[in-house]
């Protein structure tokens, strides 16, 4: 029995976006291939409104971490941790042989410009890197407001964001936010499956890059642009079932509109905070709630692992708190396809099997 997912990813998939995966495979050096990989660039660009270069790995979105590290930190990274997996970033960076430094949030808090600033006077650091809406927690950092602080006193730091479970539903327009790399999987605010991941880069990013030795090959986010430059193609063989998916998927929601998208993001994450304050609380600090997933704590000390088992009876899953958070809160997905009455539906069987 299929239990609808409403967790912080992977979401719902419609179905006949599953069946574009079905589609003959083609190879990925004819023009057929050329003519389904830029038409897929255009439209992200269009989406997002932007002239970034956009890149499409076949690949979860944690490529980006190593690809952050092997491709654009010279020496030193200051990363903003307040959450697994923005921490799962700073980890992935040192993992790479490169030196990092901290600024530790405690969980459920969000970073804030001034922080940032006073660490990057220093001057000791080429790149920042920051997580827009930590998963772990639901707390949505102001990207923008910290990329018109961090590039108006130190423009030449490389700004990248992990935007994962937020981009596709949240508003990312990447010149406005000032960053060099920002970047998504698309099982999550996309709602498509896993497999691919999505990133959009800067100029100043590819010329870092230049400065940047030992790459790697997969890792080599210079060695792809290089290549689409030339042959508007992929180095290595990619997912092509997916990308079909993608293409379809994005005319979607070019149909929907990206203000569109985000606005119902906004109206499924207001009904929901509504709805946790009226039976429990929200986990993150007021003002810098996700509207991809919230992050509700258990104030009533019910077993989550329980609710979810007669969740799936009714067909419905949600998540619960992660790491350290497991059944201290609990997590509701709404991001992708679903819609604010979705959202009540589940909600309404939480009341029901938690009788509140």
């Amino acid at each position: 029995m299929h239990k609808r997912l409403l967790i912080p990813g992977p979401t719902e998939v419609k179905s006949d976006v599953l069946k574009q995966q079905a589609k003959p495979l083609i190879g990925h050096r004819p023009k057929e291939f050329t003519e389904l990989y830029t038409g897929i660039f255009d439209k992200l660009q269009k989406f997002h409104k932007t002239k970034q270069w956009v890149t499409v790995p076949t690949a979860s979105g944690t490529l980006f971490m190593d690809m952050t590290a092997r491709s654009l930190v010279k020496e030193k990274a200051l990363c903003c941790v307040n959450g697994a997996f923005s921490k799962r970033c700073a980890d992935t960076i040192k993992a790479c042989g490169k030196e990092i430094e901290k600024i530790e949030i405690e969980w459920g808090k969000a970073v804030k410009p001034e922080v940032i600033l006073e660490k990057l006077d220093s001057g000791k650091y080429d790149t920042l890197t920051l997580c827009h809406n930590e998963t772990s927690t639901g707390v949505r950092n102001p990207i923008y407001e910290i990329g018109k602080a961090v590039k108006k006193e130190h423009p030449d730091i490389m700004y990248v964001i992990d935007s994962v479970s937020a981009m596709g539903g949240d508003k990312v327009i990447p010149e406005e936010i000032q960053c060099d790399l920002i970047y998504a999987s698309t099982q999550k605010a996309y709602a498509l499956p896993p497999g691919l991941a999505i990133g959009f880069v800067s100029d100043a990013a590819i010329k870092r890059c230049e400065e940047v030795p030992n790459r790697g090959r997969y890792t080599d986010l210079k060695g792809l642009y290089d290549y689409y430059q030339k042959k508007q193609q992929t180095p290595s063989t990619p997912n092509v079932s997916l990308l079909y998916a993608l293409s379809y998927q994005l005319d979607r929601m070019l149909e929907e509109t990206s203000e569109g998208r985000h606005k119902r993001h906004e109206e499924m994450a207001k009904w929901t905070q509504e709805w946790a304050k009226k039976h429990f609380e929200m986990f993150p600090e007021p003002g810098y709630e996700s509207i991809t997933v919230s992050t509700i704590k258990n104030t009533k000390g019910k077993s989550v692992a329980e609710l979810n088992k007669e969740l799936a009876k009714r067909n419905y899953m949600i998540s619960n708190g992660y790491g350290d958070l497991k059944e201290k809160t609990f997590r509701i997905g709404h991001m992708g396809d679903w819609t604010t009455a979705d959202i009540k539906d589940v909600c309404s069987h939480i009341e029901e099997i938690w009788e509140l």
